[in-house]
């Protein structure tokens, strides 16, 4: 009887026997990535939340503490928001990262990792909202299910829950992928559906590479077949994930191919490896060299010995389909389906949402045409300005575009944000300017160089320039990756108190 419900309860494509060593593989990739998150993050954390930072975890928490309660901020900071407590999660995300890449109980170093993650992502406000470090939430939350609990576990041990989580992992995959398609057609935005996007998307993304620049200079034609081919993969290719192995396989590789191609001309932090990631889980054992099987599993236990009781498996289900029915709401709404749905979902929906790990996704829906760039410069006597350099956002046009694999350099990101909105509306921008004034070393060690080493400048402005790539002809002249125009001012000149 107890063989017979746990079969009814494995899905029927899923043999776990022929998936531990996708599943070896996946758990080591995201240690990794957790480990580039971590690591990333703690290099920057003082002057981006700190004490002494743009935006104090403090000062955020007070006004949730006056308005709501934790349940809807939920994180570790609430016990000490100062910077030892930031410091400590992101050494203690570190460590558990190696632990995990290590193999040492990984079940339990996934949800430490997803807890620390977690309180870090609320704590750091804008600098932690983007797409990436909620879908880590999620597949962090999933891989919590699909990790094996023993010390040292080895490939050669299935477990049938273990092919449930696999199955919610590929919705994952499907959701991400097939949203970030979805997104574009439906948006209404011509440049996608004219096929022009990608003439002028390697300039204008948040950061581009100096593989961008060359990228930006092939023809037009190919420009309108990248396209095409974006298409493909982020509509196509998911669907065939669902289908048999070897359609799901083609379907992983085009996927983990395309993430490539998308590190190689921009900077995206760990999101591309993270993708990859979820492409592994995918992946059959026969994928993988035969010797690397015979080393890591030398003994192979015969299929359906898993270990998993009736009543865990039923667990398991549960947590699937409250996954699958909270995860609709959102991916539907991406076609405007979400209206009708009943109010016990929605708040369902409004209830899970603090955790930040059932995601809408869908990026770049619409394609930003120009590029934008905010320099900011100080001044001692009001006459002779010098500009801040920012380490990775583009600045000196002589500078070339820099590759920064798995690094997410948080300040430079927000700064293209902040390009595409209004002084007034960006309350951050505006308290980043008053570290500057003030020289708060936190704020000015995120920057690569500061023009008044000394002492702070009397006055600090900000003005715009729109950027854009140089052709093959001014690079050949002048040297420069860039040409710039100045557009106007961007904030009002700031003077110390």
């Amino acid at each position: 009887m107890r063989n017979w419900l746990c079969d009814k309860l494995t899905p029927v494509d899923a043999d776990t026997s022929h998936a531990e060593m996708s599943r070896w593989v996946f758990l080591r990739l995201l240690g990794v990535v957790y480990l580039a998150a971590f690591v990333s993050l703690w290099s920057q954390i003082d002057g981006l939340i700190g004490s002494r930072g743009i935006l104090p975890v403090s000062e955020f928490l007070d006004q949730w503490n006056a308005n709501t309660d934790w349940l809807q901020a939920p994180s570790f900071c609430w016990l000490d928001p100062g910077d030892p407590m930031l410091h400590g999660l992101c050494a203690g995300g570190t460590m558990l990262s190696s632990l995990l890449i290590l193999g040492i109980l990984p079940g339990l170093m996934l949800g430490l990792l997803w807890m620390s993650y977690l309180s870090l992502t609320v704590a750091g406000q804008v600098f932690l909202g983007y797409q990436w470090d909620a879908l880590l939430l999620e597949t962090g939350l999933l891989a919590i299910f699909f990790a094996p609990w023993g010390f040292l576990p080895m490939p050669g041990r299935p477990d049938r829950s273990a092919a449930v989580i696999r199955w919610l992992l590929r919705w994952l995959l499907f959701r991400l992928m097939f949203a970030a398609g979805l997104v574009k057609l439906v948006s209404g935005d011509m440049s996608w559906r004219d096929l022009s996007a990608l003439q002028v998307h390697y300039q204008t993304q948040p950061l581009p590479s100096w593989v961008s620049w060359y990228m930006h200079q092939l023809p037009g034609w190919f420009q309108s077949a990248s396209v095409l081919f974006t298409f493909v993969v982020e509509l196509g290719l998911p669907i065939l994930l669902f289908g048999p192995p070897r359609w799901r396989h083609a379907s992983c590789l085009g996927i983990a191919g395309f993430q490539l191609l998308i590190l190689a001309t921009g900077n995206f932090g760990f999101f591309n490896l993270l993708t990859i990631a979820l492409c592994v889980a995918q992946l059959d054992d026969s994928v993988f060299p035969a010797a690397l099987r015979r080393w890591l599993t030398p003994q192979q236990p015969p299929a359906g010995s898993g270990g998993d009781r009736p009543a865990w498996l039923v667990l398991i289900w549960c947590f699937a389909a409250t996954i699958v029915l909270l995860s609709l709401e959102p991916f539907l709404s991406n076609l405007g389906l979400d209206r009708h749905w009943p109010g016990w979902l929605r708040e369902a929906r409004r209830t899970v949402a603090a955790f930040r790990s059932v995601n809408q996704y869908g990026m770049f829906a619409i394609m930003t045409t120009s590029r934008r760039e905010i320099i900011v410069e100080g001044s001692a006597d009001g006459k002779t300005w010098l500009a801040y350099e920012f380490p990775y956002k583009p600045g000196d046009v002589r500078r070339p575009p820099a590759i920064v694999p798995l690094h997410m350099p948080r300040l430079d990101w927000q700064m293209w944000f902040a390009a595409l909105e209004t002084y007034e509306s960006t309350p951050w921008f505006q308290k980043f300017l008053a570290h500057l004034l003030q020289g708060t070393p936190e704020v000015l060690a995120l920057l690569e160089r500061n023009p008044f080493p000394d002492r702070p400048p009397l006055f600090i402005r900000a003005l715009v320039y729109e950027y854009r790539f140089t052709s093959r002809e001014e690079r050949r002249q002048t040297g420069a990756w860039w040409q710039r125009e100045y557009r106007g001012s961007y904030s009002p000149v700031l003077r110390q108190d």
